[in-house]
């Protein structure tokens, strides 16, 4: 159903959007999944049943003692014959998932994919929770070596600190902006304003990044669906164009990488996506990037195209990427404070941006926002989804 586009691509819109609070969640990750895919197909105005298949994106559905989700979020929506999957990329497995649904309806494979995130962690202590995330980074040279992700992130840091010259003071302002945006945001997990002298005076976890400089550990539910756009017009419904989706990967260990200032994988999948989309980076209204630590926005702003390489840094502390700055950038808060309930993180980036385009943001309104970009990675980048979108 409908008419081919981009290399034989047919066209695909986002018709649905919905996210549950993320932070603390007290429902199983089968109760929040389910209620936050239903609402997201109730907020699209298409009938159920038009669903052919389910991704669920997941990272650690066995700490909540339940694998194989994928039937039973269908089940609970009363979609059991739909085909399912779950896709596990750590904390890219929502944009992976997200990803593998365009691929599936602008081949025709499908007409109408679901797409729901879930993650849930609360239920165990804090040195546990970091336990698992170690497992997607290269668990016998880096975690077995006691290199958990701060540690990892903070010798991407130290790397970009000394090469540019950028300082700590100019990472606290990207966590001074997220926490800000934040604030407009109800269902963010961290509603908190700080300012630059409480990152640089908060302790250290791993030298330079210090306490404010790192997300949470959060749980929550995202949903998306993705139509044809035959049959999003079939139904009268607008949504927003999926334009360009692209996926690339990285070399898993640190220590095998040629540069220390760059994510390869953030490159090669924004140029997927931006050649797709037949746009470049300066059409870019706003963006939601990968910040699971204020340097990780740094580099994928510089990896995106977004600013020249050396001068991420800088444009958090220039004003560039803030809500009113000529390129926004993580007006929901990010993962910084929105919050990173893992298998959830790319798709609540997608929602962020269904909400943008859709004139739904309030507070936070992106204003005149034609284009937008999501980008997410799982550990230090060995995996990454960029997706870019356009108002209808």
């Amino acid at each position: 159903m409908g008419r081919s586009t981009r290399g034989g691509l047919r066209g695909v819109r986002m018709v649905g959007a919905a996210m549950s609070k993320f932070g603390k969640m007290d429902r199983s990750m089968r109760e929040e999944a389910a209620q936050t895919g239903l609402a997201a197909l109730n907020r699209s105005g298409l009938d159920p049943a038009v669903v052919e298949e389910i991704l669920v994106a997941n990272a650690f559905g066995l700490v909540d003692h339940q694998g194989h989700l994928g039937p039973l979020i269908a089940t609970s929506l009363g979609l059991e014959g739909a085909a399912t999957a779950t896709v596990e990329s750590a904390c890219a497995s929502g944009g992976v998932a997200l990803q593998l649904a365009y691929t599936s309806v602008a081949s025709g494979h499908t007409d109408a994919t679901l797409v729901v995130g879930v993650e849930k962690v609360s239920q165990v202590d804090s040195k546990t929770a970091t336990t698992y995330f170690t497992y997607g980074s290269d668990v016998p040279f880096e975690a077995g070596c006691g290199a958990t992700f701060p540690a990892l992130y903070a010798t991407l840091a130290t790397a970009y600190l000394h090469k540019y010259g950028a300082t700590e003071e100019q990472l606290a302002h990207v966590a001074v902006k997220n926490h800000k945006n934040a604030l407009a945001n109800p269902n963010a997990h961290l509603h908190k304003a700080i300012s630059v002298e409480q990152v640089l005076k908060s302790p250290y976890v791993a030298w330079p990044l210090k306490f404010y400089d790192c997300c949470p550990f959060s749980d929550g539910a995202a949903a998306v669906l993705l139509v044809s756009e035959a049959l999003a017009k079939a139904w009268g419904v607008g949504g927003v164009e999926v334009l360009g989706s692209g996926r690339g990967g990285s070399a898993a260990q640190l220590s095998t990488r040629a540069s220390l200032v760059e994510i390869p994988g953030t490159r090669q999948a924004a140029a997927q996506a931006f050649s797709q989309a037949g746009l470049r980076p300066k059409d870019v209204d706003f963006a939601e990037v990968h910040d699971c630590f204020t340097i990780a926005e740094v580099l994928a702003i510089e990896d995106l195209g977004l600013v020249k390489k050396g001068k991420g840094a800088e444009a958090a502390v220039d004003g560039l990427t803030s809500l009113s700055g000529d390129l926004p950038v993580n007006p929901s808060g990010g993962l910084k404070a929105k919050g990173h309930p893992v298998g959830a993180t790319g798709v609540g980036q997608a929602v962020e941006v269904f909400e943008q385009l859709d004139g739904r943001a309030g507070a936070r309104q992106v204003k005149g926002a034609e284009v937008g970009l999501s980008h997410n990675i799982g550990a230090t980048g060995g995996s990454c989804a960029v997706h870019v979108f356009r108002r209808v």
